[in-house]
């Protein structure tokens, strides 16, 4: 019998398949970025949901990296677009970012030539992560 070396090997003409490597599973990230980058990435927890309270706490923390990171360049308000799930919808959604002085731009319901994520983040973000295999969370944390 012949051995093949890749994937499976053949033993007494029966294909022997490598037993699959558990996945790290999925972790979700909101990325927050503009012309110049990424100014702030936060990594849901395990076990837990983006309701109204948790994406307005981002809010704040999204205010004050702005402050910090793009010094002089927020002057009158933020151009602030995101996507149409009902969290972002939400009433004390909208009230807060009119509190943060961000001007929600209307996303339209399905519009892949306004959806500038999947243009300019995810392909860079691709090319660095092909081919690498992680185990843990933290490991892809550092990865990104």
């Amino acid at each position: 019998m012949t051995r093949r070396q890749s994937n499976n090997q053949w033993s007494d003409g029966i294909a022997a398949h490598p037993a699959p490597t558990k996945s790290a599973g999925k972790l979700l990230a909101s990325i927050f970025w503009d012309q110049d980058g990424i100014f702030l990435i936060d990594y849901l927890p395990k076990g837990q949901t983006i309701n109204a309270e948790y994406y307005l706490s981002l809010q704040v923390q999204l205010k004050d990296n702005l402050k910090e990171k793009r010094r002089g360049k927020v002057t009158k308000g933020v151009l602030f677009l995101h996507d149409n799930t009902p969290v972002l919808r939400a009433l004390a959604t909208q009230k807060k970012l009119a509190y943060l002085s961000f001007q929600c731009l209307h996303h339209p319901p399905y519009s892949p030539n306004l959806a500038p994520s999947a243009y300019h983040l995810f392909p860079g973000l691709k090319k660095q992560l092909k081919g690498r295999h992680f185990s843990s969370d933290e490991e892809v944390i550092a990865a990104t």
